[in-house]
């Protein structure tokens, strides 16, 4: 690791997880505007950071140490049978995109998916005021990853790019597309468009076992995981 741990960091105040509602939440954040560069920030993901907006953070909960970063070495990613049978079939119904800036069609998209797939959740109900203040970033390259059916676009993978490794940030899908498990396709998209770029890694934020919602990334493999400030391997 080429990053030193930032001397100016903030922790914030205790609140409910989203993700594990027993646990109470707590974060680092980082105060050191010299960070906010896409090379600084690269290093920090390294150190297990990530983004949320414009703020870099780091999960330092009281009493729980459930989120662990996860990323894949995408040129060593080796999708399984039925991984490799989803993302053929989705590149041939459908095609994909890059585009470097927001398109009028995305927050409708962003809308619906949060509206039909995460009424229960935090982001629930939608607004745009959230949508923009979650996603964008004005000190950091955004790629906006897009799958379309002929002229209607249905999903949306907003990845940071850095200059060693891609970071996805969400993915948002149209739910009446949902027996393509675009989620997973578009992983794949992300994973894919690393290799073409010639970066060393995609990473997926916080994996979480004991969450339901947050195992699908364990099934893309071989990847790494941050623990006790260590990354390591899974195969399996």
């Amino acid at each position: 690791m080429t990053e030193h741990f930032p001397s100016k960091i903030g922790l914030s105040q205790q609140f409910s997880c989203s993700y594990l509602p027993e646990q109470q939440e707590q974060l680092l954040v980082i105060l050191d505007p010299s960070c906010y560069t896409p090379a600084r920030f690269e290093g920090l993901l390294e150190l297990g950071f990530r983004r949320s907006g414009d703020q870099i953070y780091r999960p330092h909960c009281p009493k729980c140490s459930a989120c662990q970063s996860m990323r894949i070495p995408a040129k060593r990613f080796i999708a399984s049978k039925s991984q490799k049978r989803k993302f053929k079939k989705a590149i041939n119904d459908f095609s994909v995109t890059v585009s470097h800036k927001e398109r009028d069609e995305y927050y409708p998209l962003y809308e619906k998916y949060i509206s039909l797939r995460h009424s229960d959740g935090s982001m629930y109900p939608p607004n745009r005021l959230q949508y923009e203040s979650f996603l964008f970033c004005h000190w950091l390259p955004i790629t906006f990853l897009e799958l379309w059916h002929e002229s209607k676009l249905i999903a949306v993978a907003v990845t940071d790019t850095m200059p060693n490794s891609l970071s996805a940030i969400y993915t948002f899908f149209d739910p009446d597309y949902e027996q393509y498990s675009l989620g997973n396709v578009m992983i794949m998209v992300q994973i894919d468009h690393a290799t073409k770029l010639d970066k060393d890694f995609v990473y997926l934020g916080y994996q979480i076992d004991s969450c339901k919602k947050m195992r699908y990334k364990s099934q893309f493999l071989p990847s790494q995981r941050f623990v006790n400030d260590v990354w390591i391997d899974q195969v399996s």
